[in-house]
């Protein structure tokens, strides 16, 4: 199981606004590429996401569904990565003082990822999970700022 915690110098709110706008998925997510809704509507329990992760050569086209959702405190989602199988992500948005304490743990549930699970992938994943984080903490802290892509370009404000 990797856990990693991070503090975003932002309140709850503002966190949560940025986990639930699918337009930003990929500029957090580490690997995410053309996320789009799938179903329902985002975050609400049942919705899902659609996209691709890139690891090297490989494209892989993957799902993720929301399990779980306490608007401004929790968000569990089902990652479903076809072959590799699925994994638990859960984030815990905690306030702390006038900023948020995030809590993310990561396992494999179903699948190769879950028979090949150890310390040496847990590792790997807590890389993924400080680079998810700090993309996260700078999108929520930066909002008063003009709102970018992941690929650092401008994004569009909509009214």
């Amino acid at each position: 199981m990797a856990v990693r915690h991070r503090l975003i110098r932002k309140p709850p709110e503002d966190v949560w606004e940025v986990l639930s706008d699918v337009e930003r998925y990929g500029d957090w997510v580490v690997g995410t590429s053309q996320a789009e809704l799938d179903e329902g509507q985002w975050p609400e329990p049942g919705a899902a996401l659609r996209y691709e992760i890139k690891i090297g050569p490989i494209t892989l086209h993957n799902r993720t569904v929301v399990r779980r959702s306490e608007p401004t405190a929790v968000l569990e989602l089902e990652a479903d990565s076809g072959p590799l199988g699925t994994a638990r992500i859960a984030m815990e948005l905690r306030p702390w003082g006038e900023h948020t304490l995030i809590i993310l743990d990561e396992h494999p549930l179903r699948g190769v990822g879950g028979s090949l699970h150890n310390g040496l992938l847990d590792a790997v994943v807590q890389v993924r999970h400080r680079a998810m984080l700090s993309r996260l903490a700078r999108l929520c802290e930066e909002a008063e700022g003009p709102a970018r892509t992941h690929s650092g370009r401008p994004r569009p404000r909509t009214a």
